[in-house]
């Protein structure tokens, strides 16, 4: 019996690739780091930063030529999220499109995240 494809784990927007390109450039950095941290009104936040190796137990993709490195604790939390970069005449930021969030605060900095569940 095929098994059916599995979800890509994380993925990047044309914005979000090119931002961060420039960005590990400029750093000297091999890969993105993404992940998620207890914390916020809503119970947890988006993490993101930028490291020469990943750690032992890091997934590692590529997307759009950026090498992305997710904490292994955050997999479950992050499976199916897209990340963008938005620009507007007040803020430049990267934005998380994430099916496992459920809820966010009202000031935008926390979110609620239910682990995915894999059939």
């Amino acid at each position: 019996m095929a098994r059916r494809p599995r979800p890509k784990l994380v993925t990047l927007t044309e914005a979000a690739a090119k931002q961060v390109e420039h960005i590990m450039s400029e750093r000297g950095a091999g890969y993105l780091r993404v992940g998620v941290t207890n914390g916020g009104c809503a119970g947890m936040e988006y993490v993101m930063d930028y490291v020469s190796e990943p750690s032992a137990l890091d997934e590692i993709i590529e997307d759009k030529g950026v090498r992305i490195v997710v904490d292994a604790k955050a997999v479950l939390f992050l499976l199916g999220s897209v990340i963008d970069y938005e620009t507007t005449l007040l803020h430049e930021k990267f934005i998380f499109s994430n099916p496992n969030q459920t809820d966010a605060c009202g000031c935008g900095e926390s979110v609620t995240i239910v682990a995915a569940t894999v059939d």
